[in-house]
């Protein structure tokens, strides 16, 4: 089932165009791999798609609904969850409160952080009277995906979630993304850079460049030859 469905997303900054028709869907249970290098629109499709960027012309539907003109809280509630690009989590509050942050959207019965959330990143159940900023930045990334999943997700947005990140928490998310996939409730686009990471998660994927998709296939048509292409300046 088609969770998200963006068709021809047109975004600007001022005079510079940084999305050119941008088409892009991604399905529940599975993940959508959007690659490409730094500054070819990547975040900005994120942005556009949680509402935090408004769209000047497309169409963006989650789960059959036109949700374009919809302020950010409402897509929330609507059941999508960004995971920031630098993780933007509150250092001053607790893990805890962190993770609590996440309740906003949801109704009063789901205001409890999912077990999930332990069993997929333990060191946060260890650590829940520690201050946020006191964390590393694998633990703070760990957090940050969390405090998405105590939002009960339909549509899990993930912007280079390893950037900065050692091996050993690269393959603990990596373990929760395949997790959350396999239970088959949520649709996730995950935004990458780290071509292994994204091609051994993906099921299907999309290569942007200069504002626009240039590639797209599914893994049984990964080609990475041509994705490193596209990749590299």
């Amino acid at each position: 089932m088609t969770m998200l469905s963006a068709q021809n997303v047109n975004l600007y900054y001022g005079a510079a165009q940084a999305l050119r028709g941008v088409s892009l869907t991604a399905t529940i249970g599975r993940v959508t791999c959007l690659l490409g290098r730094n500054g070819v629109g990547k975040t900005s499709l994120l942005r556009a798609i949680s509402g935090m960027q408004s769209i000047a012309s497309g169409t963006i539907q989650v789960d059959g609904q036109e949700v374009s003109k919809l302020a950010p809280y409402e897509r929330a509630r609507r059941g999508v969850a960004l995971v920031p690009q630098g993780r933007e989590i509150f250092p001053l509050l607790t893990v805890k409160e962190n993770l609590e942050t996440g309740f906003a959207p949801v109704s009063r019965e789901h205001k409890k952080v999912p077990d999930e959330v332990f069993e997929l990143f333990p060191v946060l159940q260890s650590m829940l009277k520690r201050r946020g900023g006191d964390l590393s930045g694998g633990q703070q990334q760990q957090l940050a995906i969390g405090r998405a999943l105590t939002m009960r997700p339909k549509l899990l947005l993930l912007d280079e979630p390893t950037e900065g990140i050692q091996p050993s928490v690269i393959k603990d998310i990596g373990r929760a993304i395949t997790y959350l996939r396999e239970r088959g409730d949520m649709a996730i686009l995950l935004v990458e850079q780290y071509l292994d990471f994204a091609h051994e998660l993906a099921d299907d994927f999309a290569v942007m460049d200069r504002g626009e998709v240039v590639l797209s296939g599914t893994r049984e048509t990964f080609d990475a030859d041509a994705v490193r292409r596209h990749m590299t300046v």
